[in-house]
């Protein structure tokens, strides 16, 4: 396979004629965000299979051309545990390159492991031990040495090898369409916008508040969020999120209540104490109708309801030994509660674990088909 290192405009065409054409692009990024709110695209590995490349963003300002051959919807694009990635491309053209194929979502379905890194993928279907040494590189340093750019085009050099065997497996056993809702919702642009107001629910201790604290959490922990986003600066370095927590618990009203708040620094209190303590009385001034609502855990199982979900639990581990994948990779018990209860919302009833595991659930609730002792071993069998 022939390897370049791209950081001129011409390089970059030379690139784009040897790219045409292609049925398929295997494709990675490496950026760094530790400093900022959007990623700092630094680096683009791109294979066809004949060529592999490492294309330098930070060298070159117009990559039109090469976006024109990504975006081409006659060519497959291949990624690895891609949705960071997508997020890049929709940060820099504003749209997703379709059609799409995650390697880690695919062997999932192959029992290669729930959630695989790219070297434990690599070692386990071409045999290759890929070198680690460069994984916590500064990518955003120049110029990068030759064992930085080797490290950073293997991410696609055994992508398409990898991706043909999978899909060659996938066919084998009539699983080749089974992704596509996990596909789409990849490449459907709502998955990468940020809803501040729905921000509030991934701070850590959200569970241990309720009422208007919820309410004063929301807002400001969405006023955080516009701030990151305007500023390009880590949500951290605004507020951090014990400090969003404690400010929705004692809601404070006067500064020197700001003051009492533990890991609220002096210069922030400077900079915006009077714009938190009149978020904190918006929100305490809302209807109660108005304010957000926790997650509550849904009622407590009855005693068949929980026989019901130990029945499931067995059957799930049925199909998972006889499909060659962690039981863990196609349901938790909180699923299958879901199910026994009678929730047909459950994930299980969407996209792949649907045709996999989903539809024979539905089976065993409607008394269809049932674990039964065959010969010592106990098996998932039609009535």
């Amino acid at each position: 396979m022939q390897e370049l290192h791209i950081e001129t405009a011409a390089q970059l065409q030379e690139l784009c004629s040897k790219l045409q054409g292609s049925s398929w692009l295997a494709l990675d990024t490496e950026f760094i965000r530790e400093k900022t709110y959007y990623p700092h695209f630094c680096l683009l590995q791109i294979s066809n299979g004949t060529v592999a490349a490492s294309v330098d963003p930070l060298a070159i300002d117009d990559l039109g051309e090469l976006a024109q051959i990504i975006y081409d919807d006659s060519i497959v694009k291949i990624f690895h545990a891609g949705r960071q990635d997508l997020e890049i491309f929709h940060q820099l053209w504003g749209k997703l390159p379709q059609p799409l194929f995650d390697t880690q979502l695919a062997a999932t379905l192959l029992g290669l492991g729930s959630q695989i890194g790219y070297g434990n993928l690599v070692q386990k279907v071409i045999g290759k031990e890929l070198e680690k040494g460069h994984s916590r590189t500064d990518w955003s340093r120049r110029p990068l040495s030759q064992d930085q750019l080797r490290y950073a085009l293997d991410d696609v050099i055994y992508l398409g090898d990898i991706y043909l065997n999978i899909t060659d497996r996938l066919d084998q056993l009539g699983r080749n369409t089974w992704l596509q809702e996990d596909f789409n919702t990849l490449t459907d642009p709502t998955t990468y916008r940020v809803d501040p107001q729905g921000m509030w629910k991934r701070i850590k201790g959200n569970q241990h508040l309720k009422g208007v604290q919820l309410a004063v959490l929301q807002k400001i922990t969405a006023w955080r969020e516009q701030q990151a986003e305007n500023s390009d600066r880590p949500r951290r370095w605004i507020l951090k999120d014990e400090v969003l927590v404690d400010l929705a618990r004692r809601q404070p009203g006067d500064i020197k209540g700001l003051e009492r708040i533990r890991g609220l620094e002096a210069g922030s209190i400077k900079r915006h104490g009077d714009t938190l303590l009149n978020l904190i009385k918006q929100a305490k001034q809302l209807p109660k109708t108005d304010w957000p609502q926790a997650h509550v855990r849904g009622p407590k199982l009855n005693t068949n309801q929980e026989a019901i979900a130990d029945l499931l639990q067995c059957c799930l581990r049925l199909i998972a030994e006889r499909e060659e994948i962690t039981p863990a990779a196609l349901a938790n018990r909180r699923d299958l509660e879901q199910l026994a209860i009678g929730n047909m919302d459950s994930e299980l009833l969407h996209g792949w674990r649907k045709a996999l595991v989903g539809d024979a659930m539905l089976e065993v609730l409607d008394g269809h088909s049932s674990p039964q002792l065959d010969a010592g071993r106990l098996r998932l069998k039609q009535h």
